[in-house]
This record gives structure tokens, C-alpha cells and sequence, in this order.
């Protein structure tokens, strides 16, 4: 039976959610990778006035009862001040009751990231993440320098870090992720997939 990858995320414009399908395409060896959303929690005024666009129909919403179904996960979200953004913060608040049974325990779990601009927390967001991480007993699984030549090209402003891939917004938001951006998720997505399998025949 292929290995379970959750790739669970939220976006408010997009940008995390291109990643997350394009780490999507990357783990596709063995290992059966689904894409979730967790819930929002902005209301539909207040996301109009942000000129946010309407969430994909075709990404299921997220309940904290389905990660245990999953094998390995990767989590993606915006950055708000350097760290993860509320939407993600409050469903992982709602894992309560999976800490309490340690139900995630053990779990390879990787982390991808937009922010703004350069300096908004390219790697203080996963940074900063990894305490939920480390309270469910999960194993953070960075990809370090394993993409290669893109990881250190200086040619061009990218997102991405050894903690995970990501892309740069911009300041209103119109930036989208560069071919190297992409190409980096894809990466994580492959990379994580084969860390997601070893564990799973490792048990």
C-alpha cells in the first residue's frame, strides 16, 4: 500500500497554493500525496475588501481527525510578521486532542513558506513553526541543500530556504512563483516523498 502524503495549506492569494500543487506533482513516486486546505477563518466581507480570490472547490477542507489517516506531511502557509499565519496557527490549535493521544508522533513533516519581501521571514516562519512540530512528537524534515545548484544561484531574487521551499508575494501581492521557486517545491515534494516512504517501511 503507497504511503499517505498530506500537503495541507492556506492561502489567501495563491501563492502557497502554486507551491503546494507543484509540490504535489514532485511526490508522486510510491506515494499517494493529497492536497487539503484547513479552514478559513476570515469572513467573506473581509476577504472582499482584501480583494482575496475565491478558495479552490476542488481542495477539500481539512479536519484535524484526518491526519492521522496520513503517513507524512508537508504544511504551507503565509507569513504574518515572521510567522505562520493565524488561519494555520488556530487549526493546529485544534489538534488538541490529537496531542493528547499522541497521534502524530513520529510523522515526517516537512514546511513551505510565502512572504513579501526579502526580509519578511523566509526563515523565521518555518523557524518559528517547528515549535507545533516539536509539541506533537513530529519529525521536521528540512531539505537542506539536497536541490542542488538552485539553492545557491545568486542571479535572481528567490524564495526558499534549507527549511522548505518558498516564493515571495510582493507588497500588494502580484509577484508569483519563478520557475526556481517551483522548481524547488517540486523538488521538496519528491524529496519528502521518499523520506515519508522510508519511514513507513521502517515501521
Amino acid at each position: 500500500m503507497a504511503s499517505k502524503l498530506y500537503i495541507v495549506y492556506y492561502s489567501t492569494y495563491g501563492h502557497v497554493e502554486k507551491l503546494a500543487k507543484e509540490i504535489k506533482k514532485g511526490a508522486v513516486d510510491g506515494v499517494e500525496a493529497t492536497l487539503w486546505q484547513v479552514p478559513e477563518t476570515l469572513s467573506e466581507e473581509i476577504l472582499g475588501k482584501m480583494n482575496a480570490p475565491p478558495k479552490s472547490d476542488d481542495v477539500p477542507v481539512i479536519h484535524p481527525d484526518d491526519l492521522p489517516k496520513a503517513d507524512g506531511f508537508i504544511f504551507g502557509f503565509p507569513t504574518r510578521f515572521g510567522m505562520m499565519a493565524a488561519q494555520f496557527k488556530s487549526f493546529l490549535d485544534s489538534t488538541g486532542g490529537l496531542w493528547g493521544a499522541q497521534k502524530l508522533a513520529g510523522k515526517p513533516t516537512g514546511l513551505f513558506f510565502s512572504t513579501g519581501s526579502q526580509g519578511g521571514g523566509q526563515e523565521t516562519t518555518p523557524l518559528t513553526a517547528i515549535t507545533q512540530l516539536t509539541h506533537h512528537g513530529m519529525i521536521f524534515v528540512p531539505i537542506g541543500y539536497t536541490a542542488g545548484a538552485m539553492m545557491f544561484d545568486m542571479s535572481q531574487v528567490k524564495g526558499g530556504s534549507p527549511f522548505g521551499a518558498g516564493t515571495f508575494a510582493g507588497g500588494d501581492g502580484s509577484r508569483q512563483p519563478t520557475e526556481t521557486e517551483l522548481a524547488i517545491a517540486y523538488h521538496q515534494g519528491k524529496y519528502i516523498a521518499a523520506i515519508t516512504k522510508k519511514f513507513k517501511g521502517s515501521t
